[in-house]
């Protein structure tokens, strides 16, 4: 059987030699033997202990506790639990974090995007986050309404051209004319905007909706709070809880 002196099973759990000698006083980790020259002498089981313990020290765990549980017959069973909540610990702290990123990313994009910050609070940040998750289902639907739209009017073309027959045509693009009301509709109501001057929320008339200059993110609007007209963020009015407003 393999013998290990303090220095050598020290190198193989990575500690030092002091921390072995230390474990021996408080009669957690004792040699298994002592030779004639008064070497203190490990086995693979000891090495194997001293790693128990090791593992144990990282998780927090006094020396008492370390001592009893690695003198249980289920210190294996009882140091996987440790780490199964352990683990569980981690995972909240990791979801915290990520949180954390995602405000800061929404931040980063805000002031990239737009120039200006559009909220005042880590509330504010959340909520943010929240209404760009609802603000890109919305515009994944419209972009499928749209795609149905494409290609309803090609097939309708091509059969048109190709046989010389109309009538589907027409039909098609009824269809299309009223999946585009639909499409407006939908878009309209989903959406409110936030004014980058005093933070109101607020829905403009269609007209103005439909009218005014755009980009994918923004509106020039009037503000109906503050009188200024400017380019304000869309976001989503479901998660504004615009409608309770109106």
């Amino acid at each position: 059987m393999s013998k290990y002196s303090s220095g050598e099973i020290a190198a193989i759990c990575g500690v030092s030699v002091r921390t072995v000698q230390f474990y021996d006083r408080q009669n957690i980790l004792k040699p298994s033997e002592i030779s004639d020259g008064g070497r203190r002498l490990y086995t693979v089981e000891d090495v194997k202990k001293l790693r128990l313990i090791c593992m144990f020290r990282s998780l927090g765990l006094s020396l008492g506790c370390i001592k009893e549980i690695s003198e249980h017959e289920s210190a294996n069973e009882i140091l996987l639990t440790l780490l199964e909540e352990h683990e569980k610990s981690i995972n909240g702290e990791i979801a915290v974090l990520q949180k954390q990123r995602d405000a800061v990313t929404s931040v980063k994009e805000d002031i990239r995007t737009y120039g200006f910050l559009t909220v005042n609070s880590s509330v504010d940040i959340e909520h943010r986050m929240k209404s760009k998750k609802s603000l890109k289902k919305l515009h994944a639907v419209i972009l499928t309404i749209g795609i149905v739209m494409d290609v309803l009017e090609i097939i309708g073309l091509i059969h048109w051209i190709r046989t010389g027959d109309f009538v589907p045509f027409a039909v098609l693009f009824l269809i299309v004319i009223a999946l585009g009301i639909i499409l407006t509709a939908l878009y309209y109501k989903g959406v409110v905007y936030i004014c980058p001057h005093c933070k109101e929320v607020f829905r403009p008339s269609l007209k103005t909706f439909l009218f005014s200059p755009h980009t994918p993110k923004t509106r020039k609007l009037t503000c109906p709070k503050c009188g200024v007209k400017d380019f304000c963020v869309e976001t989503s009015a479901k998660d504004e809880a615009f409608d309770d407003k109106v």
